[in-house]
Parts: structure tokens; sequence; C-alpha cells
């Protein structure tokens, strides 16, 4: 396992109409400005400042236009980041690119649309997960710290028993064995949006008790590891910020009021 980890943003283009490449008049999400500067660059500059981060690479169905785009090139160009082709689905780009690296072990996976991304909380992240020696590692933010800073964001909520959990688009796999997990990160892409299908294959006790409230989520992680054949672990993220994605028009206001109001322009 090398020292660092290597950083993978996932930036691709999806099958449909992005709503906010569409607002942004733009051919990628992750190439909207907020607050002047693409999304995908204030990303990667995070990831850059980060102490935790060595290499990194960017996942995308078309180079050339992250190469027109001057703050997002500028950044590839000085710290030679990789441009790896994207395959059909995030969890499927994931694999694709760490079977092309090099050294790939252990990988952090972000997004282009988490522009609120600082080097800390990246740092933060990938201490916890190799702390957690486990296969793979998840960012999740609670309700209570999310909506604390940001009473109005519109987020999906998992209820565990102790509190309510979001994503954080930041993804670890620290070993080899995370790659038997692409068949629940697929999973996780087409039923986020219906949590309780994540719990099918957990069998019925594991369904109820969901569905009740009655699972911790530590409980949760355990039953998928023991299903999954690995170990995975939840990194509970302590930054609203780190939870705040850019899915909709209603994000993309959010986080350009955040921006502005901190003079982070």
């Amino acid at each position: 396992m090398t020292e660092r980890f290597t950083a993978l943003v996932l930036a691709a283009r999806r099958d449909g109409v992005d709503p906010v490449a569409a607002a942004g008049q733009c051919s990628h999400k992750g190439l909207v400005p907020m607050g002047g500067q693409a999304m995908l660059a204030r990303v990667l500059s995070a990831l850059v400042a980060s102490r935790s981060v060595g290499a990194l690479a960017i996942s995308i169905d078309d180079p050339a236009a992250l190469m027109a785009a001057p703050d997002i090139a500028a950044l590839i160009e000085a710290h030679d980041i990789a441009l790896i082709d994207s395959a059909e689905s995030p969890s499927l780009s994931v694999a694709q690119a760490i079977d092309s690296l090099a050294q790939p072990w252990p990988v952090l996976v972000t997004t282009s649309d988490v522009p609120l991304l600082r080097a800390e909380m990246v740092d933060h992240f990938c201490s916890q997960a190799r702390q957690s020696k486990a296969d793979i590692a998840v960012g999740l933010a609670s309700d209570t710290v999310v909506l604390e800073a940001y009473p109005d964001a519109q987020r999906t909520f998992l209820r565990f028993r102790g509190g309510r959990y979001t994503g954080c688009n930041l993804f670890a796999a620290m070993t080899p064995r995370s790659l038997d997990a692409v068949a629940f990160w697929r999973r996780i892409e087409q039923d986020r949006k219906h949590p309780w299908r994540l719990f099918k294959g957990f069998g019925a006790l594991a369904i109820m008790r969901f569905l009740a409230g009655g699972a911790t989520l530590e409980a949760g992680f355990v039953a998928a590891s023991r299903r999954l054949g690995l170990t995975a672990a939840a990194v509970a993220m302590p930054f609203a910020d780190a939870a705040i994605d850019v899915d909709t028009p209603a994000h993309m206001k959010l986080v350009e009021n955040i921006i502005r109001t901190r003079g982070d322009i």
C-alpha cells in the first residue's frame, strides 16, 4: 500500500439531460462555474492541497472538454493529472480506472460536483478510512451536522437507530478486495433514492430493522460487510459542506450563495 492515496474524480456525462449542466450551458456538470470557477477545478484544488493525496486521475468521457476549460487544464498540466476513459456507470468507471492505475491502493474516489470540498475534509476522511482498517470506507454526514448549517438543504437521508445520515461523495477503496463491491456500488447508483432496496440482499430481518429505524449505522455496515465478504466502514464527516453536492439548480443557488458569502471567489 502506498503512503498517500491516489485520488480519482468521476467527471463523465451520463445518459439523459443533466439539469445542472443544462442550467450552466455546459457539456459536463463539472464544467459549470461556481463563484467564477468550474466545479471540477475547485474539487481538484482541494485534492491538490490535501496532505493525504499523491497521484490524481479524472475519469472522463471527453478529455478535450476538460482541456478546453482554462482553470481545469492548468491544474491538469501543473499536477500531471491522468485522464482515464470512463465506463457506462460510475461504479464501472471506478473499477476500470483502478485497473489502469500502476499503484492504485489506496484509492480515494469523489465526484466533480462537490465544489465545497476542502483539503481538511479530504485529510479527515482519508485518516479515518485508514484507521478503520476496512477494505472500503464511505463518508457520511449526520442530519444534525448538515441541517444545523443548512436547514433548507435538500438531501436524501437514510434513517438508522441513533440518527439519519446522507452521503458525502467520498469513498475509499483500500485493498484489492474492494473490487468485489462493484455490484453493491451499482445498487447504490440505481437505488439511492429508494434506500430500503439496498437492504434486499441482507435478509428480511435487516429490512424490518431498517424500516423501523432499529439498525444502527454500525450494524448496517457490519451486515454489509458480512454479505459482501469484505470489511466496510462508515466515516462520519463533521463537515456540513462535505454533504453538499450539486444535483439540481436549487443546489447551484445554495452553493453560489455559500461561496459568495465566504468571499471564496
